[in-house]
């Protein structure tokens, strides 16, 4: 069992830039791939940024590559998502997430089983 609690989240003006943390429980964390994803009101949770449970592997939605970036401290339990440049449309609800499997990574929100509670992500134009 993995428990996920995010930080970060907050109101930021267009062009700004947040950085969010993902801290999570248990003595394992390495062998978890961990992502980011958001949600917008009336809109289905989308994937930002996913990365490999050694952190040598990173994939991202097309709309925030070279805007944001994921990266992961094991000895600290701790994923990031560096977001600059931010947009009135990265507006959401940002979830933390983790799936079992040291060499694995993917995308799809159905192969994540841990889940954050959200932090939000207000970007004013």
């Amino acid at each position: 069992q993995v428990q996920l609690v995010e930080s970060g989240g907050g109101l930021v003006q267009a062009g700004g830039s947040l950085r969010l943390s993902c801290a999570a429980s248990g003595r394992t964390f390495r062998s978890y791939a961990m992502g980011w994803f958001r949600q917008a009101p009336g809109q289905e949770r989308e994937s930002v940024a996913v990365i490999n449970g050694s952190g040598g592997t990173t994939y991202y939605e097309d709309s925030v590559k070279g805007r944001f970036t994921i990266s992961r401290d094991n000895a600290k339990n701790t994923v990031y998502l560096q977001m600059n440049s931010l947009k009135p449309e990265d507006t959401a609800v940002y979830y933390c997430a983790a799936a079992w499997g040291p060499g694995g990574i993917s995308m799809k929100t159905s192969y994540y089983n841990y889940w954050g509670q959200g932090t939000q992500v207000t970007v004013s134009s």
